[in-house]
Order: structure tokens, then C-alpha cells, then sequence
């Protein structure tokens, strides 16, 4: 594909809005106008497909965006999408505008979408992982999951100030859905006592080991990260648990919900945005198709859609004993 033939692109956002999405539309939009794509943009993630929300990009669309969280393409969920008479309603809707690819940022959901896409139509799709949870395979990172992190870290360390007051035991319940990354992290970054993952274990185990071996009569107060995972029965189900099994714990629950999702999106997530955009128009010239840009070592890698979507991202057991050393 010659760079001149002024292909079209369009860029959506889709699935949980995450900080750095910003910055990744306005690397997308700048790498393809230089590379002499026209851009369109698309609201409402595949919901702005079918209902032709879509408008032709200049660079100044993305101008002073880089630091702006959400979406300026905002996001919204899709059932029709998931009919066939949805995907070729979106694609007769691509057609008419003269698009031929596209840069979908999201999470699993959202590349599982773009999979089925651009099987059924030999569309080409390139992905960007956008997703707080960082729980797609082949890539360290995702947009927006070290925003989220230092998000976690700063509430942890305001609500340890209470129950270090209090001499309370505190139950912060954080997302991740079925992957303990921004729970384990996050308790090595704010110093808490253990985190409860559902990569580990049971519920109960957890929580038993927790009690016999966590907590020592030295400490005033004790922190303790979950991952919202039904695995691990949530901050309110382990709390509930200590209450009736533990009676002589003050125990308290801080849900930080999409507290998470929010705020000016980090240095890294800016500069990780900014090249898996920039790798996303590379990977379009090199006719590259459903793949997910990632990172790997610090390099730019490619992921089939299907190795993204479908492997299980494994976490780093070395931290877990980290934690567990620090943690007396």
C-alpha cells in the first residue's frame, strides 16, 4: 500500500474507558496524517459504527488532548454489535464513508469484537490495549493500567492514615475482574500487608493463611488489597467472613470503584499510548492485520488477536513472595 493513496481509517474507542486513551487517539490521528491517511473518528465505540457517528479528523481535532482522561471518542457498550445483522450494518456504514481499516482501543471484549469483525469481512483491525486491568497476554503493559495504579496507591495511603488511627483491619476492594495485577502491585506500592488475587488459590485459603500468618501483634493496623473477583469473594464477602470467624478484628471495607478509572493519565501511559498509536499506523502500512500492538521488553511487539484474547496473562509469582517478606 503506497502512503499516498489517502486510504481511510477510523479510530473507536470501546469497553471501560481508561486513562491514556486520549493520548493514544492523538498519536493514531497525527502518525496516519503524516503517513497521508485521512482519519475518522467514531463515537461510541461499535455502537458509532451502526449509527454512523463518525467524523473526518484533522490534527487540531486532537489538540491538548494528551492529558485528558476518558475518551474523547467516548465509549459505550453494544449488543448489536454482537448480531450479524449489527456487524454488517457497521460495515455497509464503513463503506459508505470510503473507511478500509481500523484502530480499535480496548480491552478483551473490545478486540474479541474486532476479531469476529474482521474475520467475517477480511477486514483489516489493528488493537490497542486499553484496558486499566492489564490482563491481556502479550503485552507488559496496557493504556492505563500504571494511571490506575498510582491512583490506588494514593487512596491506600490516605486511608491508612484512618486505620492506623483506628488500629483497624481495612478490606480495599480494587478492579481487575479475574486478574489480581493492580491488586498485587498495588499492595507492594502502598506498603499493605497482602493482597487477595484470584490467580492464587481459594478464597478461603487466602484469607486462613491471611489471619495464621499476616498479621503480627506488633502491628496496629493492617491493609489488606482485593481483586474484585468473584474468586476471591470481594472485600464485603472476606470482611463478613473476619466478623464471624474473627470477631476480636475491627474490620472495615473501602470499595475504590471507578475512582480508578479517572484522572490525568501518568508519564508512562502518555509516552505508552503515544508509541503503540504511532506502531499502530506502522503495523497498517505493513498491511498487518488483527493483531494488537504490545510491548515487550520495551519493544514494540505484534499479538494475534487470538493469543491476546484467548491466553491467560500470567502473574509475576516472584512478587507475591515479595509481598509476603515485606509484609512483617
Amino acid at each position: 500500500m503506497e502512503a499516498n493513496e489517502q486510504r481511510a481509517i477510523g479510530i473507536l474507542t470501546s469497553g471501560g474507558d481508561a486513562p491514556g486513551m486520549n493520548a493514544a487517539i492523538r498519536a493514531v490521528t497525527r502518525a496516519a496524517i503524516f503517513a497521508g491517511f485521512k482519519v475518522f473518528g467514531i463515537m461510541r465505540g461499535y455502537k458509532g459504527l451502526i449509527t454512523d457517528e463518525i467524523e473526518e479528523f484533522s490534527t487540531q481535532n486532537v489538540s491538548n488532548i494528551i492529558q485528558r482522561g476518558g475518551t474523547i471518542l467516548k465509549t459505550a457498550r453494544c449488543k448489536e454489535f454482537q448480531t450479524k445483522e449489527g456487524r454488517q450494518c457497521a460495515y455497509d456504514v464503513l463503506q459508505r464513508h470510503g473507511i478500509s481499516a481500523l484502530v480499535v482501543i480496548g480491552g478483551d471484549g473490545s478486540l474479541t469484537g474486532a476479531r469476529i469483525f474482521a474475520n467475517e469481512f477480511q477486514f483489516q483491525i489493528i488493537g490497542l490495549p486499553g484496558t486499566i486491568d492489564n490482563d491481556l497476554y502479550g503485552t507488559d503493559s496496557t493504556i492505563g493500567y500504571d494511571t490506575a495504579l498510582n491512583t490506588i496507591m494514593d487512596c491506600v495511603d490516605k486511608i491508612r492514615d484512618t486505620a492506623t488511627s483506628h488500629e483497624r483491619l481495612f478490606f480495599i476492594e480494587v478492579m481487575g475482574r479475574d486478574a489480581g495485577f493492580l491488586a498485587l502491585n498495588g499492595a507492594i506500592a502502598s506498603g499493605a500487608e497482602a493482597a487477595i488475587i484470584p490467580e492464587v488459590a481459594t478464597q478461603e485459603d487466602q484469607l486462613d493463611e491471611l489471619i495464621a500468618n499476616g498479621f503480627r501483634k506488633s502491628k496496629n493496623s493492617s491493609i489488606v488489597l482485593v481483586a474484585e473477583s468473584p474468586s476471591t469473594g470481594g472485600a464485603m464477602g472476606l470482611a463478613e467472613r473476619v466478623k464471624k470467624e474473627y470477631p476480636n478484628y475491627d474490620v472495615r471495607v473501602s470499595i475504590l470503584g471507578h475512582l480508578q478509572r479517572g484522572g490525568s493519565p501518568t508519564a508512562y501511559d502518555r509516552i505508552l499510548a503515544s508509541r503503540m498509536g504511532a506502531a499502530a499506523v506502522d503495523a497498517l502500512l505493513d498491511d498487518q492485520r488483527n493483531v494488537m500492538i504490545g510491548i515487550k521488553n520495551d519493544e514494540i511487539v505484534y499479538v494475534p488477536f487470538t493469543k491476546a484474547i484467548k491466553n491467560d496473562k500470567p502473574i509475576n509469582r516472584e512478587l507475591m513472595s515479595t509481598l509476603r517478606r515485606l509484609s512483617i
